[in-house]
C-alpha cells in the first residue's frame, strides 16, 4: 500500500507547503488582510512624529535661550522658580499636573 502512495508524495508535500505560504501570506504579521491595520498604525505613527517634532523645535528654542551668549533673565528666573518651587509674594501660583 505504501508503495501505491509513494509517487503522490511529492505533490502532497508540494501542496502543503504552498498552503502553507498562502495562508501566512494573507494572515501573517505582514499579511495582505492586514494592510488597513498598518495604515492605521502608520497614521498614528506620523502624529506621533509631528508632535514630537514640534516639541523638540521648541525645546531647542528654550535651550538657545538659556546658553551663556543670549541668556534670557525672564526664562532663566522661570526656570529658577519652576524647578525650586519658589514665588514672588505677589504672585499666584495655580498648579496643574502635565
Amino acid at each position: 500500500m505504501f508503495q501505491r502512495l509513494q509517487p503522490l508524495l511529492p505533490t502532497v508535500a508540494l501542496v502543503g507547503l504552498i498552503v502553507y505560504f498562502v495562508f501566512h501570506g494573507l494572515t501573517g504579521e505582514r499579511g495582505l488582510l492586514l494592510g488597513s491595520q498598518r495604515q492605521d498604525i502608520l497614521a498614528a505613527k506620523s502624529r506621533e512624529l509631528s508632535e514630537l517634532e514640534t516639541r523638540r523645535v521648541d525645546l531647542e528654542a528654550r535651550a538657545r535661550l538659556l546658553r551663556d551668549g543670549s541668556l534670557s533673565a525672564d526664562l532663566l528666573e522661570e526656570r529658577a522658580r519652576s524647578m525650586l518651587g519658589f514665588a514672588d509674594p505677589k504672585d499666584y501660583v495655580i498648579r496643574i499636573k502635565p
